[in-house]
Formats: C-alpha cells, structure tokens, sequence
C-alpha cells in the first residue's frame, strides 16, 4: 500500500471520533486539548500543545486507540505524556504509537530506557523484559490495540486501518473511508444499525446495501455491543 495514508489528515470531529471510539466525548476533548479540573492544569496528552481545533487527525484517533486500551488501569493518562514526548522526540514523528516502529524488536531495548527515564508508571509500560530476557507486549496494548491495528509492512510503516471489533470481524476504521468511521464494506455501520431500528429484516438489509447476511449481523454486533 506504501505511504499513502497521511498521520495528520483531519478526518472527523473530536466528539463524532469519541463515538466511534467508544469513550467519553469530555474524556477524548481532555487527551487532545488539555485544560482545568479541580484548579488544577493538565497538559494535553495527544497533541504537544492546545490547537483549539475540534477535528481530530487520523494520527490523533490511532493514539487516542492506544491510550484508550488503558482504560482499566486506574492510572492519571497524565503519566503517559512525558513517554510519548521521548518518543517523538526520539522517532522523530508526531504520532510515534501511530506507527509499528516502536513495537519492533530492535527497538524495544530503546523503550524499556525510555519508560524508565520518563518514570512512566509499570501498568503503563509498552514492553517488559521478564527475567527470560524475551521482551513481552503489554497484555492490555495486545488485546486491545495491536491486535485491531494494521501497520504498513514498509516505508513509514503507519497505521493505516483500525478494526475495532477485532481482526476476525469485517468491520473496519479507514481514514480514507467515510472520514475513518466505521464501516462494512464503505457502508457505515450505524446506517445499518438504523435499517435494523426501523424493523427491516436481516435479508432486507443485506439485500438492500449488497452485503451478506454475515456482514449485516457483524455491523449489528458491532453498534449494538455493550460498548456502544
């Protein structure tokens, strides 16, 4: 596919994006904007520094992706942000979890220095080196990222689709789809999600947008998870 996709291309607003990515509008605006809570000043997460812009890049959606994978550990994101400046800073990008390069294993030496140099919290490591001396990914970036992101296989080696409910299923974010919502087959998947509202069948939809049956119930799954 080569570098086709572009990191910084504006792809929807942030509040749209936070629905996509299943989390708190407030809580995505925070990460990429930064401001005030209980008198106090937090720095952005995803961006070096406020924009004011309510659109959010593909870049921003694939970290936002990554942070997003935490959202168990009872840690102030807060702590993420001096890590992901080393890592701009050292990779050279501004959306270094963007793209493979720091999950490869040449690297991964690198990253465990980082992680301690920027006292980044253990639950928030990226890579572990066990007494095995074998790096491992952390648990919760494998399942809850990695395993939903592709990277290009060369070049920039950028992300270039989401699939965020899971490899096996068809539904896929593309920056160059439907503005990276989701989407079966360039169909996004609340539109189908409506047809099923207004009591059309699973035939019906399917006949109706050119998808199987297979398809059609995946986009269900997929708007009408808990999650959602």
């Amino acid at each position: 596919m080569g570098d086709a996709v572009v990191l910084d291309r504006p792809v929807m607003a942030a509040r749209e994006a936070a629905r996509q990515l299943r989390m708190p509008p407030s809580t995505l605006v925070h990460w990429l904007e930064g401001g005030e809570r209980g008198g106090r000043r937090y720095e952005p997460v995803l961006r070096e520094e406020p924009t004011g812009s309510a659109t959010i890049t593909w870049g921003e959606m694939v970290e936002a992706r990554y942070v997003r994978a935490y959202r168990d550990v009872k840690v102030s994101m807060q702590r993420l942000r001096p890590f992901i400046a080393a890592l701009r800073e050292e990779f050279g990008v501004p959306y270094p979890l963007a793209h493979f390069r720091p999950y490869i294993d040449t690297n991964r030496r690198l990253i465990i220095e980082l992680q301690k140099d920027s006292h980044l919290p253990e639950e928030l490591w990226l890579v572990y080196e066990p007494r095995s001396k074998q790096y491992m990914i952390n648990a919760y970036l494998r399942r809850d990222f990695l395993d939903q992101v592709e990277f290009e296989q060369s070049g920039i080696q950028a992300a270039f689709r989401m699939r965020p409910a899971g490899a096996a299923s068809p539904v896929v974010m593309d920056p160059r789809i439907a503005s990276a919502a989701a989407t079966i087959e360039g169909i996004r998947t609340e539109i189908l999600a409506e047809q099923a509202q207004a009591d059309a069948t699973i035939d019906e939809i399917a006949d109706d947008f050119g998808l199987t049956d297979q398809q059609v119930k995946a986009a269900l799954a997929y708007e009408f998870s808990p999650a959602a």
